[in-house]
Parts: structure tokens; sequence; C-alpha cells
């Protein structure tokens, strides 16, 4: 089975590589109701790790770099080689995202730059001062441009086509990017979603790895709203392969179309 997929959005195609997937752990959920997870939850889950591949005016952008496992197999069966990488931009900056950026201090993609949020950057590097964080981003020296993202629907450009959206929580400056062309839009969405088959139907389900579970929750919201009433696609580092697809309202929560 290929660890490649592919979806268009106008002239932009992104690919969904899978960098691992295997049974989850429920104790991630935070506080979670008991008939729920008996409803959801009950032959247990799989969890998977993604990353994305835009390409699309002229341009080979990474969405994330997941562990850096599969995804230079990944990038070679799609035919991209480390070197035609132009950008990578971050969503946040936990190990599963960066793990790919460097090795030994040497950037894996020579000629990308490096995109992340101000507040992202802020925090691995300067409050919490993280070893990993700080290397991925060493790396990329005299590469690496921050920007301030905007709320859904009124977002600031990074490149052409590609918007950050603020969806913080997760970490302090997690952020989603939307991809829009031909009047079709694609949000690729990080970690606004670890627990697939729970946090749909009930979208109020935090996990413990939210930096802020509260705002984690209001921005998963606000994305899944956003999504159902304008029809815009969803993609999402931890939902199953391949990880694109529509949303709909189904009662109090949500439902999940696959593609």
């Amino acid at each position: 089975m290929s660890n490649v997929f592919s979806f268009q959005i106008g002239v932009y195609i992104i690919y969904t590589m899978l960098e691992a997937q295997g049974p989850g752990n429920a104790g991630i959920l935070i506080n979670p109701d008991k008939a729920d997870v008996d409803k959801y939850l009950k032959g247990g889950f799989q969890h998977a790790t993604n990353t994305f591949l835009v390409q699309g005016q002229g341009k080979n952008v990474l969405i994330d770099t997941g562990f850096g496992t599969n995804l230079f197999n990944c990038l070679k069966e799609i035919g991209v080689a480390p070197e035609k990488i132009d950008a990578i931009f971050l969503t946040h900056m936990h190990g599963d995202h960066i793990g790919g950026m460097q090795k030994d201090g040497k950037a894996l993609f020579p000629n990308a730059k490096v995109y992340l949020s101000e507040i992202e950057k802020e925090y691995w590097t300067v409050t919490n001062q993280n070893r990993g964080a700080i290397a991925a981003l060493d790396a990329y020296k005299g590469r690496v441009e921050t920007f301030k993202p905007g709320a859904l629907g009124n977002a600031p450009e990074v490149l052409v086509g590609i918007t950050g959206i603020a969806s913080y929580g997760h970490t302090p400056g997690h952020t989603s990017y939307s991809i829009k062309d031909g009047g079709k839009e694609l949000i690729v969405w990080g970690d606004l979603m670890h627990v697939e088959l729970i946090q749909f139907p009930v979208p109020s389900q935090a996990v413990t790895y939210d930096t802020d579970p509260k705002a984690a929750t209001t921005a998963r919201l606000e994305t899944l709203q956003y999504a159902a009433q304008t029809g815009t696609a969803i993609a999402g580092h931890h939902l199953l392969f391949p990880a694109i697809g529509t949303v709909s309202a189904a009662g109090d929560g949500y439902l999940f179309n696959h593609e």
C-alpha cells in the first residue's frame, strides 16, 4: 500500500505522506465521559502521524516534517528531492512535526526557507529554550521567517495562495494553513485533533498534549463550524490516512467524510 495520497485544490496538489500509524492510547483524553468512551472507542482506535506536501505556483512546500522517518521515502515516491523543497511551514514545534528538519546540525532541506508564527518561535526558543526546537531552526540560520497568523477567512498570505490561521491552544503559537484556489479551499489544521473517533462527535474533548486545552477546544470548534458551513476540506496531522476530507454537522458534533 502506498503511503502517499494526492488531493487537488485548484492549481495546487496536496500530498498526504504517512509517517506512522498504530494503536492509540485513550489515556491522552482529559476527563472523558465514560459513556462517550464506551460509545466511540469501545474497540480501541488507531493513531496516525502525517505530514503534507503542497505543490503549486512553481513551489514545493512542506507543512511540517513529521518524525523524519518515512518522509523521505514518500518524497522519493512523489519524485521530489529534498533539494527541491522551497519552504517548510511549521504548524508548531513538537518533535513529531520538526523531526525531519535536521540531522547532526545539518539542514535536510538545504534550499528551504522555514516559516512559523512569531509566538511559536518565541515559546520554544526563548521561553522554554527547547534544545530540539533550537537545533531545528539553527540548521536554517538566515532562512527562518516569522509571521502573525490571522483569523479564519481573513488570514495573511505566507506565500501565494497559502495563508496562516491562528489556531492557538495546542501550543501557544499553533498555526493552521489554508490553501485556496479556484473557489475551493483546504485547511491543513495541524494538531487540532488527535482522536478523531471521539473528537468529531464530541469536539469539546481535549487531550493532554494541549498546552491550553480550553483554547485548543475553541480553535477546534471554530474550525469545524467554518468547515461545515463553507464546505471547506480539512486535513490533519493525526487523522487516519489519507487524513483529508470534508466535515458535516451531526447532532451536537460533526461527521468526518474521509476522501
